[in-house]
């Protein structure tokens, strides 16, 4: 059995996503992955089983990296204002540092892989996120919602600028780029939202 390279695996882990990203799920080949990795295709399936399993070790991995980005120095005990404000932060950082594995997240969302990126790391993070908003409904600074209301309004938001960050423009302007000053802007009329 040959040994794992480091350097190797990482290159066939970036060509990898950047191929879906621009070709989509469908045209990614392991045959075009090795050309463009710099590698065999023999060597690829030292680190992946398949094809299947890279995608799915691919959406792990990202996923990983998402959750450890966005609870860097969260605490669920903080107020709600200040966990908001550093989880905005940190989701900013990360998908304006790492545009193409953001890029990469939206195509897995739309696949049928997304359950299995979903469950990556779900427990952790849920849990962190339940106790600070269960914290915060009981301090008395967000009111209860369904799940699915309080996450459009909490973060959707956010998303939407990073979108507009990405692409570089917005629907009113040829030129777009996310500041702190608009996201903080934009953050403090969410809080006023979730408001009791």
């Amino acid at each position: 059995m040959r040994a794992r390279d480091e350097n190797k695996e990482i290159a066939i882990r970036q060509k990898a996503v950047e191929m879906i990203v621009k070709e989509g799920l469908d045209g990614l080949s392991m045959q075009k992955l090795a050309r463009a990795a710099g590698v065999s295709p023999a060597t690829i399936y030292i680190y992946y089983k398949d094809r299947e399993d890279l995608i799915i070790q691919l959406a792990l991995y990202a996923s990983e990296k998402l959750t450890c980005t966005s609870l860097e120095n969260f605490d669920p005990e903080m107020s709600f204002e200040e966990g908001m404000k550093l989880q905005w932060r940190n989701r900013a950082r990360f998908f304006t540092e790492n545009p193409t594995e953001m890029l990469f997240v939206e195509q897995i969302k739309h696949s049928q892989y997304y359950e299995r990126f979903v469950e990556a790391n779900k427990e952790h993070f849920r849990d962190v996120m339940r106790k600070f908003t269960r914290n915060a409904i009981k301090n008395n600074e967000l009111i209860e919602l369904p799940f699915e209301a309080y996450w459009s309004v909490a973060f959707g938001p956010l998303y939407q600028l990073i979108k507009f960050h990405s692409q570089g423009h917005s629907y009113a302007n040829k030129e777009f780029h996310l500041t702190d000053e608009l996201m903080m802007q934009t953050l403090q009329l969410v809080l006023k939202a979730l408001k009791p």
